[in-house]
């Protein structure tokens, strides 16, 4: 029986490798400097495609970024093969800082929160006027979503042609969101799309609605040369839609040198992530009064200085009155 002692010489001896290979480890992360830029335009089963210099490029997250994910509309920097041919593949290296999110939680008790868009500017909240019936609830959620990440709302009202917009335009005139009022016929010929599109020239814009109103409609219109969906219809017992789009896609606005991000119809916003004090950022009338209100004021309490100041004539009540429905609509369900 063949014995080595424990300083042997023999050089026959084979040694295994460890588990994570015989390369020293170092937490020093190239700085790929010389990476492109790039857009991501949709997220599919961790692909990503992106567009480079002009032309898309389909691309996997780099290990090295852990759990960062990158979501539609993130600026982020790629190497590897950056062609744009079949079956190549680009490594994403670096998510470059957003400059805002749009995040929902899938109720008000879930503590995941899910980054939808990035970098938008605008979000257009979708809601027909009937079939199905308007939601305030979901409306004032999406709006609240809005204020909180750094995008500016526009309301894009479908289907007036089966009941008048009246009562939506006075429940948020005091809130003076850009608006647009279209009707089915106008969606189908195109007079919808032109209107709308005034509202987007030059702006990265999400649309977001709940299905069956007519949002996808919406942005095949606006980008006709994507054929990608198809639109779908609402259920005559529920009143709900079908789904038409199951991943954000950001596609380019023909001739306005803007984007239009579709997003999946959504069933429900959560809020478990909107800290309500950031709120009152978007009533620049309203945030001067705040000064006088006790420490960690809700703004809808006895003590709160706000209704001094809107007595005193600095703001209209009705102005106080949106804000106060909109902290308040986390704790009400969207179909209240």
């Amino acid at each position: 029986m063949r014995r080595y002692g424990k300083h042997t010489d023999e050089d026959d001896i084979r040694t295994r490798p460890g588990r994570r290979g015989t390369r020293p480890r170092t937490h020093i992360r190239p700085k790929h400097e010389d990476a492109a830029e790039g857009m991501v335009l949709t997220v599919d089963r961790g692909r990503l495609t992106c567009l480079v210099d002009g032309r898309t490029v389909v691309a996997m997250k780099a290990r090295e970024l852990g759990r960062k994910a990158a979501v539609v509309g993130d600026r982020v920097a790629l190497v590897g093969d950056l062609s744009g041919q079949k079956d190549t593949l680009a490594r994403i290296v670096r998510i470059e800082e957003r400059g805002s999110v749009l995040r929902r939680t899938a109720d008000d008790d879930d503590p995941y929160e899910r980054v939808v868009v990035a970098n938008a500017d605008q979000l257009a909240i979708v809601t027909a006027l009937a079939d199905p019936e308007p939601r305030p609830r979901l409306i004032d959620r999406c709006l609240v979503a809005a204020y909180d990440g750094g995008l500016e709302p526009l309301l894009v009202m479908t289907k007036s042609d089966l009941a008048p917009p009246d009562k939506l335009l006075e429940l948020y005139g005091a809130l003076d969101i850009p608006h647009v009022v279209t009707s089915r016929d106008e969606l189908e010929n195109g007079d919808a799309a032109d209107r709308v599109r005034e509202h987007l020239d030059g702006k990265i814009t999400a649309f977001v609605g709940h299905s069956g109103v007519g949002k996808t409609t919406l942005v095949n219109a606006l980008v006709p040369e994507d054929r990608r969906r198809l639109t779908g219809h609402v259920n005559v017992v529920t009143g709900r839609g079908r789904h038409t789009t199951t991943s954000a896609l950001a596609l380019p606005l023909t001739g306005a040198g803007g984007w239009v991000v579709d997003t999946p119809g959504i069933r429900s916003f959560g809020l478990a992530h909107i800290d309500p004090s950031r709120v009152i950022h978007a009533f620049p009338d309203l945030e001067p009064g705040t000064e006088g209100c006790p420490r960690a004021c809700s703004h809808d309490e006895p003590d709160c200085a706000l209704d001094a100041w809107v007595e005193e004539g600095h703001a209209d009540p009705a102005r106080l009155y949106s804000l106060r429905r909109l902290l308040a609509t986390r704790e009400r369900k969207e179909g209240d």
